[in-house]
Formats: structure tokens, C-alpha cells, sequence
């Protein structure tokens, strides 16, 4: 933690830091919620098959393009948070470095919206692609792909920063989470290309697999915190 002389201002420089770290709480369920009930309720919509940045397309294409845009800047914060919550010592900087791209990417692929295809929204070509893909399809994609490895890294990151810390359970369940993840990305792409009736299936195993990890670390750094604090006789 950043070391205050003061008390008063030492407790306020937590609070934030607590503030910040929620934000990856909220952004992770938030995201979550929104794209397993949205995906439900959307006629024409599969979300076994269909991915979920499909859910940007369509009437209320809207929802998850807010959905996105609100995650990623939730996630840029949680970003700051870690790097408070983790300096000094490892991992300090490169893990909210990792978050921080994975937040501006979720932000982006939001922005930047995947083109029509695989027969959605209905009236679509069906198939992967159809007659070339747009620009913007194109920087969707590189922004899902910067998605879908910066969280996994950020795991080996963070992994790292509990073996040091003598954390033996947590550091295992994060580096379990980031081969999950990297396990089931390279499903996906793969059952993705094939045009595969499972492909949306993985792809929202493997968001929830991430997001639920992020969860727990915020979790655990915010009564960490506490803990602290109470500890040192501080109230924040």
C-alpha cells in the first residue's frame, strides 16, 4: 500500500482503494448478468452457438454495446485499484498494466461492433463469413483476441504475486483460471472457424471462468484491506 503519514489521509487513500476494487466486482457480474439474461430473451438468438459480442447486432444491439463500454471503463478502474492494492511487490505493475488493456479492449469491442453472420441478427448470411469482413469487424476482432489473452496472462501475473506472498491455494486457483482460459480460447477459435453449434457454449464458459476469478481477487484484496486497517486501528 502507498505509505501515508497521516492517518486520516491514509484511511481516505483506502477507501478509494476498496472503491476501485468493487468496480471490478460490479464490472465482472455486471457483464455477466447482462449477456447470459440479454442472449436468453433475444428472438433468433442462440446463445449455444452465437458469441456474445452477436448480442451488439439487432434492434437492441445497444444493451451490450453499453454493456462493453461500462465493463471496460469498471475494469480500467478495478486496474487502478490493483496496482494500489499490490504495490509494493510483485506483480504491482504488471498486473494492473494487464487489466488496464484488458479493460480498454472490452471498452473497444464495444465501440468497434463484429459484422452480421451466422444467420444473425435473422436474415443474415449464415456461415462464419459472407462476402469479406468490415474494418471494423477486423479491429473487433483484434481487440476480442487482446480480451481473450490479457486476462489469462493477468492470472499468471497475479498467480505469481500469491506464491510469493505464501497464498498457496490462491496462487494455484489463478494459474488454474489462466490455463483454463487459454485452453478454451483456442477451443473456441477452432469451433468458431468450423462454424460449430457449441462455439457461443465456450466462449461464455470461458468470460465466466474469468470474470468470476476477478470477482474473488477483489474480493479478497478488499478484506485484506479491512483487515489491515482494523489491525492498525484504522476505520474505513
Amino acid at each position: 500500500m502507498i505509505k501515508l503519514t497521516n492517518g486520516g489521509e491514509r484511511g481516505s487513500s483506502e477507501r478509494l482503494t476498496i472503491c476501485l476494487l468493487r468496480c471490478g466486482m460490479v464490472g465482472s457480474i455486471m457483464f455477466v448478468i447482462v449477456f447470459l439474461v440479454d442472449g436468453a430473451t433475444r428472438i433468433g438468438y442462440d446463445p449455444i452457438y452465437h458469441p456474445v459480442s452477436a448480442l451488439s447486432l439487432g434492434d437492441r444491439g445497444w444493451i451490450q454495446v453499453v454493456n462493453f463500454i461500462i465493463a471496460g471503463l469498471l475494469m480500467i478502474a478495478f486496474a487502478v485499484g490493483l496496482r494500489r492494492a499490490l504495490f509494493p511487490g510483485h506483480g504491482a505493475k504488471w498486473g494492473p498494466l494487464l487489466f488496464g488493456l484488458f479493460g480498454l479492449s472490452l471498452l473497444f469491442s464495444g465501440v468497434f461492433v463484429m459484422d452480421p453472420m451466422k444467420g444473425y441478427p435473422p436474415g443474415a448470411p449464415s456461415g462464419v463469413y459472407s462476402d469479406g469482413t468490415s474494418w471494423h469487424h477486423t479491429v473487433h476482432d483484434a481487440f476480442g483476441i487482446v480480451v481473450f489473452t490479457s486476462l489469462p496472462i493477468a492470472c499468471f501475473v497475479i498467480a505469481r504475486r500469491f506464491t510469493k506472498s505464501a497464498r498457496r491455494s490462491w496462487s494455484i486457483y489463478s494459474t488454474l483460471t489462466g490455463f483454463v482460459m487459454i485452453v478454451l480460447f483456442f477451443i473456441f477459435g477452432t469451433l468458431w472457424e468450423s462454424d460449430s453449434p457449441f462455439s457461443g457454449l465456450i466462449q461464455r464458459i470461458m468470460l465466466i471462468v474469468g470474470f468470476l476469478w476477478t470477482t474473488l481477487v477483489a474480493i479478497y484484496l478488499i478484506k485484506r484491506l479491512k483487515k489491515e486497517s482494523e489491525r492498525d486501528g484504522r476505520q474505513i
